[in-house]
C-alpha cells in the first residue's frame, strides 16, 4: 500500500509537472503540434489521363516528358477550410479546378473529329488524421466538367465546334505536409466519374458520339495557409498554434496579369487572312504563373514555372508585327492550358573577390554569390530571360506592352508558340561588364509548337556597365544566327512568277528547308535623374527568309522614357511614353504584296510603309502587391500597309505579384 501511494503520489506530481509546462511559453515546448486549422489558397499540377468512351477520338494533349494523354500535364487552383480536433482528426472542404495542356500536334492524325477537355472540377469532403507536420487524408465529393467535339475538314482544320457539360463523382486519397512558413505541399490521386453525354453528328454524316468521361489524375500542389481566423469561427487554443521557420533553401512566388484591350473601327478597304479586321474589337488576355526554386546544393539551383494561360490576342494574334500585347501568345484559348513554361538547372561557379547581395524573387534564391562569377543555365527557358535585357522596357506584365517595345524586334528569337524554347546559356560575369552565349532549339518550321533537335539557334551577347556623371547605364551588343526549315523570299516569288495559277504561299510551304537567318541588336539604358531613365534599341536581320520564331519584322528601332512617380508622392507608380519604327527588306515586302502571308500578317497586297507606333502608360499602384495600368498604342501603317489604319488601342491591366 506504501509504494501504491507513493507511485500515485509521483504520478499526481508528474502530472502537475506537465500541467505546469503547458503554462510556459510555447517556445519551451519540446515537440509543439501543427495546427491544420484554418482556410487555405494554392495551386496544382501534375499528370493525369482519361477514357472518353468508345470512337470519341480524344485529342493527344502534351505530356512533355511524359506520355501524350487525353489530359496530359494538368494544372489548376483549389481552396478550402480544415479544422483540427482535440483527438488530431481534421475534417474540411476543398473546391479545386483543373485545366489540361494545349494538343500535342506532332500525334494529331486524320480523324474527321476529336473531342478534349475544356476543364473539369470537383468539391470535395477530406477526413484526416493529423500526424504534426503530415496529414494522410482522403476524400469524395461532387465534379464536374465540360468536354468539346471539333469536326475537322479534310485539311483537318476546325469548321464546327460543340460543347457539353457533365456532372458526377469524385473519390481520392493524399498526404499533405507543413514545409514552412505558412506553406503546405500536397501529392493527391483523384478519379473522377463524369456522366455521358451524346454528340449529334449526323448533320455532318457522322454517328454520334458518347463522350463518357473517367478521369485519372495525380496531383502535386502547393497551398498558403492562413493563420488569422475570422471573428466568426471558433478559435484555436494559441499553445497548439505553430509557425514553422520561414525557408532559405526554397522559394514561392506567383504573379497573375489581366489584360482587356480594344480599339475603335478603322480604315480597311481591304482585307486578307493575316489582317486585323477593321471594324472594332475587344480580346482579353490572363496568366497565371508560379515561380518555384529549390537550392540542390552550393551553387546549384533548380527553377520550374509552370503557368495557365488563356485568351486572345487581336485575331487570334495577328493583323500587327508590332503587336500591341506581350500577353497575347500565338496559342490563345477560350478556357486556360497548362504548359511547364520553365524548368531549367543553373549552376554557378564563383571566382572569389568581392561579393555581392542577391535579393529573393521569382526564379532568384536569397543569399550571396561572387561579383565575378560564371553561370551555366540548361532547360527550358525564354530567350529573354538571359538576353535583351532593359530596365525600362522588358516586361509586358509591368511596363511597355508592345512587341516591337519589350524586344529588340528584328531578333527572330527560338520560341514555340507561347515564346519559349530548350537550350543552355553560358554567361561570365565582372563588375563592369558581360559576356554571355545561348544556343537554343527552333521551331521544326515557321509558327509551329513543336521544338526541334535538327537545327538550332545561338546568340553572343556582351553587356557593358557605366556611370555618367554619376549616373548608371548600361550597353548590350548582341549577334544572332538561326537555322531553321524556311523557304526563301526571292525563291517564292521567282517560282510563283512562272505560273500565274500558283498560289505563293503554297509555292513557299513547299521549297521550305534548312536555311539560315542572322542579325545583330544595339540595346541601351540610362539613368538621366532620380527615378528617370532612358532607353533604346535598334535590331536589323538579313531579311531573306521566313520569319520562324517571333515576329514579321526585319529592322526596327525603339525608345523611350520611364519616370517614376516619387516627384509626385507616389513612389510605385510609373509612367512611360515610347515609340517604335519597324521596317521590311525588300524581299520581304515584295513576298507579302504578291499575296504572301508571314507569321502575324498578310493583307493580300500592300502598299508599303513603315509600321510607326506610338505607346503610353500610366502604372499606378493600389497596393503591395496590385498594379492597373492603363495604356494607349497608336499605331500607323499597321502590318507596313499604308492603305490601312491608323489604328487607336487601349488596354488595361491587372498585374499581382505575390
Amino acid at each position: 500500500m506504501k509504494r501504491a501511494f507513493a507511485g500515485a503520489a509521483l504520478g499526481v506530481l508528474a502530472f502537475d509537472g506537465i500541467a505546469v509546462a503547458s503554462d510556459l511559453p510555447v517556445k519551451a515546448r519540446l515537440a509543439p503540434a501543427y495546427d491544420w486549422s484554418g482556410f487555405y489558397l494554392g495551386a496544382h499540377v501534375g499528370y493525369g489521363g482519361a477514357q472518353l468512351g468508345a470512337n470519341s477520338n480524344p485529342l493527344p494533349a502534351q505530356g512533355v516528358f511524359l506520355p501524350p494523354t487525353s489530359t496530359g500535364i494538368i494544372g489548376g487552383y483549389q481552396g478550402g477550410y480544415s479544422r483540427q480536433f482535440n483527438n488530431n482528426l481534421v475534417l474540411g472542404l476543398e473546391v479545386d479546378a483543373t485545366f489540361i495542356s494545349p494538343a500535342d500536334t506532332a500525334r494529331i492524325g486524320n480523324e474527321p473529329y476529336h473531342t478534349t477537355f475544356d476543364y473539369f472540377a470537383t468539391a470535395r469532403g477530406r477526413v484526416g488524421y493529423a500526424m504534426g507536420t503530415w496529414l494522410p487524408y482522403a476524400t469524395v465529393g461532387f465534379a464536374w466538367g465540360k468536354t468539346k467535339l471539333n469536326v475537322l475538314d479534310a485539311d483537318g482544320n476546325i469548321f464546327s465546334t460543340a460543347q457539353k457539360d457533365h456532372v458526377g463523382w469524385t473519390v481520392g486519397a493524399g498526404v499533405e505536409t507543413a514545409i514552412g512558413g505558412n506553406w503546405t505541399a500536397k501529392l493527391e490521386y483523384n478519379y473522377i466519374d463524369l456522366s455521358r453525354q451524346t454528340y449529334g453528328l449526323t448533320a455532318f454524316g457522322l454517328p454520334n458520339v458518347d463522350v463518357d468521361p473517367k478521369i485519372h489524375a495525380v496531383k502535386l500542389g502547393m497551398n498558403y495557409r492562413f493563420n488569422d481566423m475570422p471573428s466568426w469561427m471558433p478559435a484555436t487554443p494559441i499553445a497548439r498554434r505553430v509557425t514553422l521557420p520561414e525557408p532559405t533553401d526554397w522559394n514561392v512566388h506567383v504573379q497573375t496579369t489581366l489584360i482587356g484591350s480594344g480599339y475603335p473601327s478603322f480604315r480597311s478597304p481591304y482585307e486578307g487572312a493575316n489582317s486585323l479586321q477593321g471594324s472594332k474589337q475587344f480580346r482579353e488576355t490572363f496568366t497565371t504563373t508560379a515561380f518555384l526554386g529549390w537550392r540542390l546544393w552550393d551553387g546549384g539551383e533548380f527553377y520550374f514555372n509552370p503557368e495557365l494561360a488563356q485568351g486572345f490576342g487581336f485575331n487570334g494574334t495577328l493583323g500587327v508585327a508590332g503587336f500591341p500585347n506581350g500577353e497575347a501568345q500565338k496559342a490563345g484559348g477560350s478556357y486556360p492550358k497548362i504548359r511547364p513554361q520553365r524548368y531549367m538547372f543553373r549552376q554557378t561557379f564563383g571566382l572569389g573577390g568581392e561579393q555581392e547581395d542577391v535579393p529573393d524573387a521569382p526564379n532568384q534564391l536569397a543569399g550571396k554569390r561572387d561579383v565575378d562569377r560564371i553561370t551555366l543555365t540548361v532547360g527550358r527557358f525564354s530567350v529573354g530571360d538571359f538576353f535583351d535585357g532593359n530596365a525600362y522596357a522588358k516586361d509586358p506584365r509591368a511596363d511597355f506592352m508592345n512587341w516591337a517595345m519589350w524586344a529588340s524586334a528584328a531578333y527572330d528569337f527560338p520560341a514555340d508558340l507561347p515564346g519559349f524554347t530548350r537550350g543552355g546559356v553560358l554567361e561570365l560575369n565582372r563588375k563592369d561588364w558581360a559576356l554571355r552565349a545561348g544556343v537554343f532549339q527552333v521551331p521544326s518550321q515557321p509558327n509551329s509548337d513543336i521544338l526541334t533537335f535538327k537545327s538550332g539557334g545561338a546568340v553572343v551577347e556582351f553587356e557593358e556597365r557605366h556611370q555618367i556623371f554619376d549616373r548608371p547605364g548600361k550597353v548590350r551588343v548582341g549577334a544572332f544566327i538561326n537555322r531553321g526549315n524556311t523557304g526563301s523570299y526571292r525563291g517564292a516569288l521567282a517560282i510563283a512568277a512562272t505560273d500565274p495559277l500558283l498560289e505563293i504561299n503554297d509555292v513557299m510551304a513547299s521549297i521550305r528547308r534548312p536555311r539560315d537567318k542572322y542579325g545583330f541588336y544595339l540595346n541601351g539604358e540610362q539613368e538621366i535623374a532620380d527615378e528617370i531613365g532612358l532607353f533604346g534599341r535598334a535590331s536589323w536581320n538579313d531579311g531573306q527568309n521566313e520569319i520562324l520564331s517571333f515576329t514579321d519584322i526585319d529592322r526596327s528601332m525603339s525608345g523611350g522614357l520611364s519616370i517614376k512617380g516619387g516627384r509626385w508622392g507616389r513612389a510605385a507608380d510609373t509612367i512611360g511614353i515610347g515609340g517604335a519604327i519597324n521596317g521590311l527588306s525588300a524581299a520581304h515586302r515584295d513576298f507579302l504584296a504578291a499575296g504572301g502571308n508571314g507569321l502575324l500578317i498578310g493583307d493580300g497586297r500592300l502598299n508599303y510603309g513603315t509600321e510607326r507606333i506610338l505607346e503610353t502608360f500610366y502604372a499606378y499602384a493600389i497596393d503591395k502587391n496590385f498594379t492597373f495600368t492603363a495604356d494607349y498604342q497608336l499605331i500607323v501603317n499597321p502590318a507596313y500597309n499604308a492603305d490601312r489604319g491608323p489604328v487607336s488601342i487601349f488596354s488595361g491591366r491587372l498585374h499581382g505579384e505575390f
